[in-house]
């Protein structure tokens, strides 16, 4: 396994300064963010060290020559837009960026791509299940040919009003993976598993680890801190921005030696990326380069 971070964080630098800091720090990988140039309106959304919208054979070359300059390895290509969003017009923009996406990774000579399923958030799972099955089937598909796997993060994307009531991602419980799976069986179709969403649901983040050992293709670490006290306020039925927070990695409900013993039994041997979405350490670029530092001192003894 390989430790690295998740580029969102660091929107500032450019993708040859990410791979300096990376390298300067110690990191052997970082999944590299490659949303359309720019503006999101999602908070950590809209970030692009990677433009794949022209990427051509020779920069491909470049950008390879760029990590083995450094020593870092590229752990995926990311983009989590709402695949399956209510407005047509907005999934099916999402949909070709994604293959986007999975070409310039095809080119760069990896093996993922990390993304969310999406989901119409005003509707049931089964409501939105044929939709899902007619977007992704061709998507696994596409990627399948281009010999790229598809990591699906497990987040809820059920923290705000304007997600309310059923979330954005419909890939979030080991029900709804089963049935994804059995209904999308190709080896090429998996996890981008983060365990803090599952504390998030008042799951056991170590339980998917053996079940789901030979579909989980890249991993993240994040922590998340709940808020009991708050929650004896509103309840857990209130928007989980209201008795949550997100923090790195050892700052919060986890353990990680418990967490990173049961992902070493498991057959797991690819990536582990910090992601950063804990403000505790400040908004600026430094404060944010600082957690990195912490929670990779906080995990770096689990790694040879």
């Amino acid at each position: 396994m390989e430790l690295g971070f998740v580029s969102a964080i660091l929107p500032e630098l450019t993708f040859e300064q990410i791979l300096k800091f990376a390298a300067a720090e110690g990191f052997a990988c970082v999944e590299v963010m490659c949303w359309p140039v720019g503006q999101a309106e999602r908070k950590y959304a809209g970030v692009t060290h990677i433009d794949v919208t022209q990427l051509s054979q020779s920069q491909a070359h470049e950008v390879n020559g760029l990590c083995a300059k450094a020593g870092v390895q590229i752990s995926a290509l990311g983009y989590y837009p709402n695949l399956l969003d209510a407005d047509s017009n907005v999934a099916k923009a999402a949909r070709e960026h994604l293959k986007r996406v999975i070409r310039a990774a095809r080119r760069l000579g990896l093996r993922n791509v990390n993304t969310f399923v999406g989901r119409d958030w005003t509707k049931s799972v089964d409501d939105n299940w044929p939709r899902f099955l007619k977007t992704w089937r061709p998507l696994v598909a596409f990627a399948e040919d281009h010999g790229i796997r598809i990591g699906i993060e497990n987040c809820p994307m059920l923290f705000t009003r304007d997600e309310w009531p059923g979330g954005k991602n419909l890939a979030t419980t080991p029900v709804i993976w089963r049935r994804m799976f059995s209904d999308i069986p190709s080896k090429y179709f998996g996890l981008n598993y983060d365990p803090s969403h599952c504390v998030l649901q008042q799951m056991d983040p170590l339980r998917p680890l053996r079940e789901f050992e030979d579909r989980i293709f890249h991993v993240h670490a994040k922590d998340v801190k709940i808020l009991r006290e708050r929650i004896n306020e509103v309840g857990v039925f209130a928007h989980p921005l209201e008795w949550h927070r997100p923090r790195i990695p050892g700052f919060g409900e986890i353990d990680w030696s418990r967490f990173m013993g049961a992902l070493v039994e498991s057959t797991y041997q690819g990536p582990v990326c910090i992601e950063v979405e804990d403000d505790t350490f400040g908004k600026t670029l430094d404060g944010r380069k600082k957690a990195l530092r912490v929670a990779k001192r906080v995990l770096e003894p689990y790694f040879p």
